[in-house]
Parts: structure tokens; sequence; C-alpha cells
């Protein structure tokens, strides 16, 4: 072999090897440094809520739900009810969404200012506040909107107005009239957002964007999901026709038809579909259009359609864990499955012996492969793979599912089924609207580094690892994820029939500490499951073969 061979081949070993480790290096980097798939058809992509209205449902709750797709914080806790003087002053700050912990003030930005209320309700921090104690619940999901409606000037991002809403309303319309009013006085710096606002007798989406140059204000309107049925929202306006008449199914902006005229997003004749006036663009995707046509199949809904309905009935009343089912989707088996032309052939015996041959998919891929990865592979092989948005990304750092239900007391009547990292990997952990503390690796945010002390990576190092090879892996994944909700569901009648009995006999503070003692202990029994899977991986892809 010559010097040159020689080096020729040890530079395609080297070459190899680099393959190999970015590889690898991206199923644990992609999901937390990009805040946007921007491979997608002309959307953001970065988050998914469903709503379950009242008789949609098969117990009687109402839903509303989030996965944050993207790399937010991933610290929660429990905000505590408060207590405060007259003439106290509220701050209302902008970048939150990446700190590190509760105290973190890193690039935290005061805006401003507003009167304190003397009393305030608990709530479940999360990046985006989602659940307090009365029962009122807050998915998220961000629409974008056209760019000239954005006003820096504004007070408001969205997070501090659910924030606000949680700590001072019961109700769904409550928070909203609280939010709109807000926002129209202070004005809304956030690009347009819509957040899907329940409580236990109804479920409602709001849609809000700022009012463009000049005094900082707010365009906004909210449509209430009828109870027999489930909507959807996923980075797109869905907001059609208002009926400025029907209170009971819709609140508005108080100038909001003049301020449409005014900017040239509504002649004033048509009816005014808020999704045009916002953003303009096809009011809904794949995920929406999954997800409706799947509960509703006999409507026969057409991709291709202008728009879709805003919400369904469906065929079928959702439980809770159908809601968690579809946030664990990747239309595998479907037309839309990315995998499906990802074929290898293997050879094996059939039932006499005979050696014969078929095709399977490969077990290396998953369909939460990255962009890199599908680049490369449709380099290969051009159109092998065509992307499609997935319900479940690995990219996502939190999700849930909240319950909410009026005929239990409020220490227990709200559920929020969360989970940390890939939707389609992790067990869903209740924290119930009573819940006064969490685990302290709760408390930590995992996003800019591996940490052992945050509560994320005791399942995000076992579920990147497990799609190394992800036949074998969700062979030990997905039967652990339908375990712990199995065990939830089984136990939490128990718990429910424990508080009623505790809030009867009025030990409110009992209750309370009761199901803390609970959600803690099923939070500590699932990060345990899940470090020993991470170990059982290691040895199964270790050592590289």
């Amino acid at each position: 072999m010559t010097f040159n061979q020689y080096r020729m081949k040890n530079m395609n070993l080297r070459y190899s090897w680099t393959i190999i480790f970015f590889f690898c290096f991206s199923l644990f980097t992609h999901a937390q440094y990009s805040d946007i798939d921007n491979d997608g058809p002309g959307y953001g992509e970065n988050c998914t809520t469903i709503m379950v209205g009242k008789r949609a449902s098969s117990d009687g709750s109402v839903m509303t739900s989030h996965s944050c797709d993207g790399n937010y914080r991933t610290w929660l806790e429990i905000y505590p009810h408060q207590k405060f003087d007259q003439g106290t002053m509220h701050p209302v700050y902008s970048g939150m969404l990446h700190t590190g912990e509760s105290w973190d003030m890193t690039k935290v930005t005061l805006k401003g200012e507003i009167p304190e209320i003397s009393e305030t309700y608990s709530f479940l921090n999360t990046a985006y506040p989602c659940l307090n104690e009365k029962q009122l619940a807050i998915g998220e999901t961000t629409i974008y909107g056209r760019e000239e409606l954005i006003n820096a000037d504004g007070m408001f991002y969205i997070e501090e107005l659910e924030k606000i809403a949680l700590q001072r309303c019961k109700t769904a319309r409550e928070a909203i009239a609280l939010m709109g009013r807000l926002a129209e006085e202070y004005g809304y710096a956030d690009l347009a957002e819509c957040i899907t606002v329940a409580d236990p007798k109804e479920v409602w989406q709001l849609e809000m964007a700022g009012s463009g140059k000049g005094k900082p204000s707010s365009i906004w309107c909210a449509q209430r999901v009828p109870d027999e049925n489930v909507g959807v929202c996923a980075n797109i306006p869905r907001i059609s026709i208002i009926d400025f008449k029907n209170h009971d199914y819709f609140m508005y902006s108080a100038d909001l038809q003049d301020v449409a005229k005014k900017l040239g997003y509504w002649d004033g004749k048509e009816p005014l579909k808020f999704w045009k006036v916002i953003n303009g663009k096809k009011p809904f995707a794949i995920r929406e259009f999954y997800i409706l046509s799947t509960l509703a199949p006999s409507l026969n809904l057409s991709f291709d359609a202008e728009e879709l309905p805003f919400s369904v009935k469906p065929e079928k009343k959702q439980s809770p864990r159908d809601i968690m089912k579809f946030f664990r989707e990747t239309y595998e088996g479907t037309k839309w499955d990315m995998t499906k032309n990802l074929l290898i052939t293997v050879k094996e015996k059939d039932k006499d012996g005979n050696e014969i041959e078929r095709q399977v998919k490969t077990p290396a891929i998953s369909n939460w492969m990255n962009n890199d990865l599908r680049t490369l592979l449709n380099e290969i092989k051009p159109a092998l793979i065509e992307r499609q948005r997935t319900i479940a990304i690995a990219g996502c750092s939190y999700s849930h599912v909240i319950q909410c239900r009026d005929w239990l007391p409020d220490e227990v009547g709200a559920i929020a089924w969360f989970s940390f990292d890939n939707p389609g990997e992790s067990p869903r952990i209740p924290i119930f609207s009573g819940v006064l503390s969490l685990p302290a690796s709760f408390n930590i945010c995992g996003q800019p580094r591996y940490r052992t002390d945050a509560a994320i990576w005791s399942f995000r190092e076992a579920n990147r690892l497990a799609t190394v090879n992800w036949s074998r892996g969700r062979a030990l994944i997905e039967p652990a994820v339908q375990e712990f909700e199995d065990k939830a569901f089984a136990e939490i009648p128990f718990v429910e029939k424990k508080v009623v009995e505790l809030v009867k006999d009025g030990k409110n503070e009992e209750a309370k500490k009761y199901v803390t003692s609970y959600t803690n202990s099923f939070a500590g029994a699932a990060m345990s499951r899940w470090e020993d899977m991470k170990v059982t991986l290691w040895g199964m892809f270790g050592r590289g073969f």
C-alpha cells in the first residue's frame, strides 16, 4: 500500500466516523436548539393545542392542551397564592421563556407595571403558565400573524397575560375579557398568539395580535368551542367568520372592525373572517387536518379545501387518553408516514424451514429523524422521504393535557397530565390543581446543557437513545408509557375519593398536601423508571453495534 493509499484509507475512515458522530450528536442536539422547524410549508411549527367540549368528552370533563415545541425553558413550579397591600404594583416582564430557574433574571426585561389586586390564586408556572387552583386552564400555540401588526412598544407578551389571568380569574370568559382589556389598554408586543382557555364548563379559543404602528394596542377575537365538539389549533389562525351579535360564542376587541378596515384587511362588506385579518394564509395544515378528519371521518374533509370547520363533533367521545394518544402521533401506517419508503430486505425461514426474503422498515429510522438526516437520505435517493410535521416531535420541551371537572372539588378537580420532552416517548405525570409543590428537579431548566439535576434529562436521555434503533428502543419505551398511564388511571379514583372526604370534613389544606404527595411520588417513580431504561439502552446500543 502506498502512502497516498494509506492516507486516503484513513481519511475515508475518519469521514465515516464523522458522519456517524454527527448522526448520533444530532439525536441529542437538534431538539434543543431549534425554535422553529424551518423546512415546513411556510408556517411556523412550534406547538399544538387540542380542545374538548364538555359533551364531547367521555367523562364530562372539559379539556385543553399544549405541546411546547422548541427551545423553551423546562423548569416549572407552583406559584403560590398571595395577598397584597393596597397600592402594590405588579411587574410585567419579557424574556422569561428562556430562563434557567425561577430566580434567574438573565436577559429578562421589565416592560412596565400594572396595579396589583388584593389576593391572587396559585398556578402551575410553566413557560406558558397553564393551570390555577380554581381549575382555570390554558393551552398555547404561536400563530405568528402579519409582521406589520407587531408593535414592540406594547407592554405584554402572551405568557405574561396568561400568568395574570391565572392569578386573577376563575372562568374562561373572565380570563379572556381580562387579557383582552390589558392588551388593548397597555399594548401587545408579541407575535400573534392563540391560547385555548378552559374551565369546568366550557373551552374557548382566543387569537390575539398587535394593532400595528402608533399607540400600542391589540386586535383579538375569541370563539367558544361548542360543548359537543373538539377543536384544534397548530400555529395557524383558525377563527373564521365572526358573528358579532352572538356574545355566547364570540368575544372580540372593541375596535376590531374599524382597525381591520383601516389596515385594509377587510372591506366592510363581506363577513369578517378573523384568520384573513391577522394572517391571510390557508387556515390549516397537516396537524389540524389529521386530527379533525380522524375525529369525524364521515365529514370527508379535504386537504385541498380553503378552510376546515373551526371544530367538529367527534364520532366517538374523547377521553383524556385519546387526546394523549394524539400527542404521540407520527402518522405511522398512514400515507403521511415519512418512513414508509425506508425499507430493507431481511432473510428468514418460513414454517417449512425454507429461506425467504421480505421487506421491512429499517429499524434505525423513526418519524423523529431530523432535517439533516432527511436531507442526506433524499440526496441518496431523491423524494425518498416526503417531510411531514408530525404532532409528536423530538424537539418538544414539555406538553400537557388538562382536564377540568365540575363534579369534583378544586383541590383535585383539574389535572394537568404533564410530560417532559418528546410526548411520543415520555410518561404523563398527573399534577392536580391543588398541588402545593413539585420535586426539586422540576425547578431546573435542562435546555442549555446536560444536567443530571434537571428533571427533563431523566427522560430525554433514554428517549434519544431509544431512537438509535427505534424498533428495539420502542419495545422498552412504549410499554413503560402505557404502564404509567394505566397506573395513574387505576389509582386516581381512590385519590379523588380521599380528597372528596377530606374537603367534606373541612380539611382542605390536608387535601392539598395529599394530592401533592401523590403527584411527587408518581413523578419520582416515573423518573426512576426512565433512568433505569437509560442504563438498559446504553447497554444495548453503547457499544455501537
